[in-house]
């Protein structure tokens, strides 16, 4: 059997063995439309009656049925023109498939799994490379059947989403004829894409081609008005003005601009990026001794030091420094210079030194600042109280320096956020995880001592967080309810952590509806909050890890691949986003997709040796086996199960290592007894904890 590659993009055709089957081969419209119904399907697998309700939903079962039997008959005829064959490229029987592994090749997969590996390598080459792979929109011939519309326009999304990702990237490396030629792609497409106008006629204003930049401006009016969209917002109408006012002579507005790249880039955690652009601001600055010359040295500082590029990141802060120093200079950046000598002190081993310089980064902001140097701050205070081991303490002295004040101050809010972050590292870490419980409920006491309502809504998700990871489910749903209470209470914008372990919840115990349910909550908070960068990676893993349960990798994979769109918008935390990277593997290989899953298990790695613990290596030793169960090493798989299984203990989280001794005694490479043994442990842990779908699922297993 010679391999098979399926084209769906641009146009269907298909390639066997090296022979392209030529259009006028498929006499039968139908017969092709099945080729393309098993390419676009899960595992490129269908059952019968899927494939008759959406080719034949007009017809009777039978009917339909006999339908189906005549374009099998010809897909496979053509396909494979042996009279002797009858079953080479279509397989199976109530069950219809293509071939899986390596012989067959579907552009689609091929488009798409590169697509996940540049939003992981952040490379634009690598996004040249995967917007290569499009070749046009998903089957034309096809595009108003209603079993291709849904994948069509997915598709069609992702590829503007990519293009837009790319002239980003290009943008802040001032390549910005390829950041223009592929933003006019996505206008090309959509001519309201409010986003890519901005974009665009930032990029012409730069480029210095002034009434193009207007231009756009003007056809994103017309084409919003034909939507009855209303005007451009703020920031758009804002920079046409500033292209209109600048374009004669020199524009000293350029700088302004690069710098809002660079801020832009930073905050999606493109710190190579943002560093670039922030040069070019200084390179477009009209005089050497301008006013913000010593801030864009501090901001390609920060920028660097994101890269734990110290060295390079020392010249620019000594820059920003001589300047904060000189009396009557602005007392404000005086404190954000002072965090960035805080974060050079932390990244090259002076902890005392990072503190002090926090602490006054800290007052200076409170007395100065704006309520971004207020948060920036505190985070900052937070990362280093954290890296000395005096974070729980620190903690306590935020709660009891700031009280209730930060409840209604967005700034002072937003110093919980990275908090959160840090509260994740001691629910998964050894020798804290253990303490956690005690910890929060201390917390707890002293926020309702001083009537902090947002260090209370902070206390109970992290004490429901110890309680769920314990496998204490009844204790848990109150603590992260009464979270989530306080957090609305308090503002929308908040409170997305209670409800992904809420969500979180519901899937271990199999309840899908109540998971949907907490997700979309938690999933809306995220994209108007502050938190959205810890965030992400959390609540679709917890998606994916629903999905999974269900036996959907195709919705895993979906919700593995949203992540990565919104975490290369908004930024990630590789902490946060740890479990995404199991549930990544095993998603992507019950797909057939091994290079991705590949790639998912070398990022659990990754962050099993950045923050090295019992829980995260049982992430990475799951990932891994799912890896060696489709590398075809069964007893590779088992063991590494096994030994998730063992770290999942040692950390303390139940759940988590019986579901991996269930896939050990599913890896099939066991002695019968031994994987008996394991599987009443698994059915033992599911039944004790009220897992009920999981519990099931172990109850059907066999050795």
């Amino acid at each position: 059997m010679g391999d098979m590659q399926i084209r769906l993009l641009g146009g269907f055709c298909v390639t066997v063995g090296g022979r392209d089957v030529p259009a006028a081969q498929w006499r039968l419209r139908k017969a092709a439309a099945l080729v393309k119904l098993l390419a676009l399907a899960p595992g490129h697998r269908l059952h019968r009656e899927q494939i008759v309700d959406a080719l034949w939903p007009e017809l009777s079962a039978r009917a339909g049925a006999n339908q189906l039997r005549k374009a099998l008959h010809e897909a496979r005829r053509v396909l494979d023109p042996d009279p002797g064959a009858t079953s080479t490229y279509i397989e199976g029987g109530d069950e219809l498939r293509l071939p899986t592994g390596h012989g067959t090749r579907v552009d689609t997969e091929e488009f798409q799994s590169a697509v996940f590996a540049a939003r992981r390598s952040g490379d634009p080459e690598a996004y040249r490379d995967a917007l290569a792979l499009y070749g046009g929109d998903l089957l034309p011939e096809d595009r108003y059947e209603e079993w291709a519309v849904p994948t069509h326009d997915a598709l069609r999304d992702e590829y503007l989403c990519v293009l837009l990702e790319q002239a980003r990237l290009l943008e802040s490396r001032a390549e910005l004829d390829g950041a223009a030629a592929a933003l006019r792609q996505v206008l090309a497409a959509d001519p309201a894409h409010e986003d890519a106008a901005t974009a665009l006629m930032r990029v012409d204003g730069l480029a210095g081609r002034h009434h193009e930049a207007l231009a756009v401006y003007e056809r994103l009016c017309t084409a919003l008005a034909r939507q009855d969209a209303g005007p451009p917002g703020v920031v758009t109408q804002r920079l046409f003005e500033q292209i209109k006012t600048g374009r004669s002579g020199r524009a000293p507005w350029a700088a302004g601009l690069w710098e809002q790249i660079g801020d832009l880039r930073l905050l999606s955690g493109d710190g190579a990026g943002a560093a670039a652009a922030l040069r070019a601001a200084l390179d477009a600055e009209p005089a050497p001794d301008a006013a913000s010359t010593p801030r864009l040295h501090r901001k390609i500082a920060q920028a660097l030091l994101t890269r734990q590029l110290t060295d390079e990141a020392e010249p620019h802060l000594r820059i920003a420094e001589r300047a904060a120093a000189v009396q009557g200079a602005d007392e404000a950046e005086r404190g954000r210079v002072n965090a960035a000598r805080a974060t050079w002190l932390y990244e090259t081993g002076h902890f005392d030194q990072a503190q002090e310089q926090a602490e006054a980064a800290l007052k200076t902001a409170e007395r100065a600042g704006t309520p971004d140097d207020v948060a920036a701050a505190g985070e900052t205070l937070a990362i280093v109280c954290h890296i000395r081991g005096a974070w729980r303490e620190g903690l306590h002295l935020v709660i009891e320096r700031y009280g209730a004040a930060a409840d209604e101050d967005r700034g002072l809010a937003r110093i919980f956020d990275i908090h959160c972050c840090i509260g994740e590292y001691h629910l998964y870490g050894d020798g804290l995880s253990e303490t956690v419980e005690d910890y929060a409920r201390r917390t707890l006491d002293l926020a309702l001592a001083r009537r902090a309502r947002r260090a209370q809504a902070f206390a109970w998700c992290l004490l429901g967080e110890a309680l769920l990871l314990q496998g204490r489910w009844d204790e848990a749903p109150g603590c992260l309810e009464r979270s989530a209470e306080l957090h609305a209470e308090l503002d929308g914008r908040s409170g997305v952590l209670p409800w992904q372990r809420l969500a979180e919840l519901a899937a271990c115990r199999g309840d899908s509806e109540r998971a949907a349910a907490c997700l979309n909550r938690g999933l809306a908070i995220a994209a108007a909050g502050t938190l959205s960068r810890h965030a992400w990676g959390r609540l679709y893993a917890t998606a994916a890890f629903d999905a999974l349960e269900r036996h959907a990798p195709d919705e895993a994979v979906r919700a593995v691949r949203a992540a990565g769109a919104a975490m290369t918008r908004d930024g990630g935390c590789p902490s946060c986003s740890a479990l995404l990277n199991p549930m990544a593997a095993q998603a992507f290989v019950a797909l057939g997709d091994v290079t991705a899953a590949r790639a998912a298990a070398s990022a659990a790695g990754q962050v099993a040796e950045l923050f090295q613990s019992a829980a995260w290596s049982a992430m990475a030793a799951d990932a891994h086996g799912s890896v060696a169960l489709a590398g075809g090493d069964p007893a590779g798989a088992r063991s590494r199960f096994l030994a998730a299984a063992g770290l999942y203990e040692s950390a303390r989280q139940p759940f988590w290592a019986a579901r991996s001794r269930l896939q050990a005694a599913q890896a099939g490479a066991g002695p019968a007894d031994a994987d008996r043994d394991l599987l009443a442990q698994a059915r033992s842990a599911f039944d004790r904890l009220g897992a009920v779908r999981a519990m099931k699922a172990a109850g059907r297993a066999s050795p």
